[in-house]
């Protein structure tokens, strides 16, 4: 199995515990992701854990759900709304249940693939290795909000090692994506993993004067995947480049979108 397939199958399973041990109640509370519930955070999981599968098929196998879901957001409804109508007969237990038996059938398919087989998707088509880092980045994402709405604390493993590369990776797309040209080569980063090893990232001496960003890895994945502003982290940004780029990071495809108000999600919801 490819390691990053691994990685996000461990990480679906250790979600799957945690949410195992949620009140009834907290499953319809409002967390400060886009007020989302956790079932919503969990139903957008699924739902498209569910369209990824049909990537594996290839271009053939997904045209049809590609074809289905612009259908569905083609008048402009949000998610939330769309993964209600599709998923909403769903329980939260049965939710889980399913959300767990297709993440892993997924993992699994996405793990006996060449890292460098092309997976269709909305937009343009993604290595087997990066699709599958995506889908792992997203479920670690997204369940923050859930452990912040219950006020839980989460014990996090060198597993997001693998967010840290994406969010390291798309520092030019960052830019391009606003239609901004990145200001300069990317900084020096420098980051202690949650088991006390260091990472790094770039070279000193290619990255302008002075432009490093050093701090945990935890802190770096927050804010390139927009968990929670830089400002809410003790990263130490220096230089103009690792500044502006840390006020806008985005490892997540789509349009650009602003990271949360500083103070804003590290509050409960």
């Amino acid at each position: 199995m490819l390691p990053i397939a691994r990685d996000f199958q461990e990480e679906v399973a250790d979600l799957h515990a945690f949410l195992s041990t949620l009140e009834a109640e907290a499953w319809d509370r409002e967390t400060l992701f886009m007020d989302w519930t956790p079932w919503d955070v969990i139903a957008h999981l699924h739902f498209f854990d569910e369209v990824s599968l049909h990537c594996t098929d290839g271009e053939e196998g997904f045209k049809a759900k590609r074809k289905e879901l612009n259908a569905l957001m083609g008048d402009g409804r949000p998610m939330k709304v769309i993964q209600r109508e599709v998923l909403g007969h769903l329980s939260a237990e049965a939710l889980l249940t399913n959300w767990r038996a297709v993440a892993f059938d997924l993992s699994e398919k996405l793990g006996v693939l060449d890292p460098k087989a092309r997976l269709p998707w909305f937009g343009p088509d993604m290595g087997a290795s990066m699709f599958t880092t995506a889908r792992f980045m997203e479920t670690w994402a997204h369940a923050q909000a859930i452990y912040d709405l219950v006020g839980a604390e989460r014990t996090h493993s060198d597993r997001i090692r693998n967010i840290v590369a994406i969010g390291y990776r798309t520092f030019g797309w960052t830019f391009v994506n606003r239609k901004l040209d990145p200001p300069g080569p990317p900084p020096f980063v420098r980051l202690t993993a949650p088991s006390g090893e260091v990472w790094e990232y770039g070279d000193p001496g290619e990255a302008g004067p002075g432009e490093r960003i050093e701090g945990t890895a935890l802190d770096f994945c927050l804010t390139v995947t927009q968990v929670r502003n830089v400002k809410d982290t003790v990263l130490d940004v220096q230089g103009e480049v690792a500044k502006a780029w840390m006020d806008i990071a985005q490892c997540f495809a789509g349009p650009p979108i602003d990271p949360p108000a500083p103070g804003y999600r590290t509050r409960t919801a």
